[in-house]
């Protein structure tokens, strides 16, 4: 209950953020809120002593952390029109290190006798720190002086027939700093590109082999395997921190390839690599191989996540609601593999998920063969 629940709801309050949000100081302005909120639902966690309280902290967190973690992230894009690809390397990056982070500082904390109250309240404190950057350093602060260039990605959505900048002007903002807030229709409108359209379904057939998969391997090795839950823990460490390696590696090489063609290359390496980890039965081997996949699907979020900005140019407030509508439609996922599992085993509802790298390859749009692309000096 206390992690369905406030998904699901919080995901419906989380909705239409991205179209309410507006741009410039408004959005701002909703980013230091979702961040106040995000600070004092993990100190309503720690401080909980009953269900009730725990699930409304929860149901809070969700909506808040969107507000300001997906309302940054969309004010990064917008700073920097020309260069989605590599913010969003960059972003990936620093959820990774989140991610390996997390269970050490509970370690860390469980090391010196604490408890998972005392790792909630180190949360909140983390939460406050970065409000407080927040508060003084806005992203979206430069919009207005940088160039409206466009990217080479930009350039080969345009070639599709992805429209380019017109109803969204950095510009058009009032003295309060909220622009024209985009509607409903206006999304549903844009949904019905192909370019567009690509990339959010994209999203979430990628998704299968990146948080989905991740969910799944440790129970995977327990109970079909036969791992004990320490090589099993050992496991989802190495899909971390492989995960992590692969997102510093995409970084600095994010500026000199054609994201299109990198992801191309890494579903076909998935296509081997995924079949051989269910395949291959001696664990060290597993672990090598969920070591290489994790390494080889590093970039299809930034690419992914990159590609669906750069087709929306301007209207970055779409691409968030976009986004987080097909989240909630690909929370069925999960369920829909546990559901495989209880009919039919784990092992074959994790071998459905062998058809994701095949799904991004005939998904994926065609063009940009090539690895590498010139960089503009």
């Amino acid at each position: 209950m206390l992690i369905s629940v406030p998904l699901l709801v919080g995901s419906l309050i989380e909705l239409p953020l991205g179209l309410v949000a507006g741009q410039g100081r408004a959005r701002h302005r909703l980013v230091l809120v979702g961040g106040a909120v995000v600070a004092g639902s993990l100190a309503a966690v720690a401080a909980a002593h009953s269900l009730t309280v725990l699930m409304i902290a929860f149901i809070a967190f969700f909506p808040a952390s969107g507000a300001f973690v997906s309302l940054t992230q969309a004010a990064l894009m917008d700073a920097a029109p020309e260069r989605h690809q590599q913010r969003m390397a960059a972003w990936n990056l620093a959820g990774s290190a989140g991610a390996v982070g997390g269970p050490l500082v509970l370690a860390g904390v469980l090391a010196v006798g604490g408890d998972w109250r005392m790792a909630y309240l180190l949360l909140a404190a983390a939460a406050a720190a970065a409000l407080a950057v927040a508060f003084f350093v806005s992203p979206s602060r430069g919009m207005s002086a940088a160039a409206p260039e466009v990217s080479a990605d930009a350039e080969l959505g345009r070639e599709r027939g992805v429209d380019p900048p017109g109803s969204a002007d950095p510009g058009a903002e009032d003295e309060e700093g909220s622009s024209q807030r985009p509607s409903v229709r206006e999304a549903l409108r844009a949904l019905r590109q192909g370019g567009v359209a690509r990339w959010v379904v994209l999203l979430e057939v990628s998704d299968l082999l990146l948080d989905v998969l991740t969910g799944y391997v440790g129970i995977y090795l327990v109970d079909v395997v036969g791992a004990s839950p320490a090589e099993a823990a050992v496991a989802v460490a190495i899909r971390l921190g492989a995960g992590l390696a692969g997102d510093a590696l995409f970084v600095v090489v994010a500026r000199r390839v054609s994201g299109p063609a990198a992801l191309r290359v890494s579903a076909i390496s998935a296509v081997v690599l995924y079949p051989a980890f269910l395949l291959v039965p001696w664990l060290p081997a597993k672990l090598a191989i969920l070591a290489a996949l994790s390494l080889a699907t590093a970039c299809w979020y930034p690419v992914i996540q990159a590609g669906l900005y750069t087709s929306l140019p301007g209207r970055s407030g779409i691409a968030v609601f976009l986004s987080s509508a097909a989240s909630f439609v690909g929370a069925v996922g999960p369920l829909a593999v546990g559901f495989i599992a209880q009919q039919a085993g784990l092992t074959w509802a994790l071998a459905v998920l062998a058809a994701a790298p095949l799904a991004v390859l005939a998904i994926l749009p065609t063009g940009s063969r090539s690895l590498f692309r010139r960089v503009k000096r």
